[in-house]
C-alpha cells in the first residue's frame, strides 16, 4: 500500500520509513526537505495523491508554548483536510504516554490539542502514545538544569527506544484502525532521577542531579503516575543497559 510518513527524516520518521519499505510498501517520506509542509500546506496534496495510510511522527521545532500549539494545531488541520480530500483511510498519529495528565506543559498542551483534532476527524484513526525515548534522556536533562546542576523528581518512567517506537507505529501503518489508543513502553520502569544520573554518568557528564520532588517536567508536576502507561500497554524489547551499550559501541 502507499503510506505517506509526514517527519519521515526524523528520528522516528526515518526508522518507520526504513521498516515498511523493507516490508514491500510504497513509502513517501514527507517532510519540508522534499518539499511537503504541514504549517504551510505545500506538497500536502501531491503527496497524499492515493495514499491509504498517513502516518504523522512530525514534532515541533520549537518548544515554546505558543509554538507548539501553533504547530499542532496548524499542521494538524491542514493534514485532516488534505487526508480528507485524498480519501485516505488511517490516521495514526505518534504522542505521548500521559498526554492527558501533563497539561500544566505547554508542551502536552500542544500534543493534547493534536490528539483531539484527530478524534474530532472523522476519520479512521489510530493515536500510538509513546513513553519517552532513550535518546531524549540529555534533552531531559539539558531542560532541567540549573547553574549547571539538574534538578529532577523521582517520579517513574517507563522510558524505550526509538528503534521499539519506530516498530510500534509502522506496526499500526499496516493494521486496522482502533479508532482509539495504543500505549507503547519500554520493558523497565526507572526513577526518572535515577535514570538521568545513571545516563550522565554513562557519558561522562560530571553534571549533578538533584533529587527534588517539587521539580518541574517541562512545566508540569509529576507524580508515579503521570509518566508510565496502563497495564495493557505494548512493550519494547529492547532494555535501558543494552541500548547505553550500543550508544557507547557507536559513539
Amino acid at each position: 500500500m502507499k503510506i505517506v510518513v509526514v517527519g519521515g527524516s526524523g528520528l522516528i520518521g526515518s526508522k518507520t520509513v526504513a521498516r515498511l519499505q523493507k516490508a514491500g510498501h510504497d513509502v513517501v517520506a514527507a517532510s519540508p526537505n522534499s518539499g511537503v509542509n504541514t504549517l504551510s500546506g505545500e506538497g500536502l496534496a501531491e503527496a497524499l495523491r492515493e495514499a491509504e495510510v498517513v502516518v504523522d511522527v512530525a514534532n515541533s521545532p520549537s518548544f515554546a508554548d505558543e509554538d507548539v500549539m501553533a504547530f499542532f494545531t496548524t499542521s494538524g488541520r491542514n493534514l485532516i483536510a488534505a487526508e480528507t480530500e485524498a480519501g485516505v483511510q488511517h490516521h495514526v498519529a505518534l504522542s505521548v504516554v500521559g498526554t492527558a495528565r501533563l497539561q500544566e506543559s505547554g508542551y502536552f498542551r500542544g500534543k493534547q490539542a493534536q490528539e483531539d483534532l484527530i478524534r474530532a476527524a472523522g476519520l479512521p484513526y489510530t493515536i500510538v502514545q509513546a513513553t519517552q525515548f532513550f535518546e531524549f534522556l540529555g534533552g531531559i536533562a539539558s531542560s532541567a538544569a540549573t547553574d549547571g546542576t539538574i534538578h529532577l523528581p523521582p517520579a517513574a518512567i517507563q522510558p524505550m527506544s526509538s528503534d521499539d517506537v519506530a516498530a510500534a507505529v509502522a506496526e499500526a501503518a499496516v493494521a486496522s484502525p482502533v479508532n482509539g489508543v495504543i500505549e507503547i513502553a519500554g520493558p523497565e520502569r526507572f526513577r526518572l532521577d535515577e535514570l538521568v544520573r545513571r545516563y550522565l554518568e554513562a557519558k561522562n557528564d560530571a553534571r549533578a542531579v538533584v533529587t527534588d520532588p517539587a521539580a518541574r517536567y517541562f512545566g508540569a508536576r509529576l507524580d508515579d503516575a503521570s509518566l508510565v502507561p496502563a497495564a495493557a500497554a505494548r512493550l519494547g524489547i529492547i532494555h535501558f543497559g543494552d541500548w547505553l551499550a550500543a550508544s557507547a559501541g557507536r559513539a
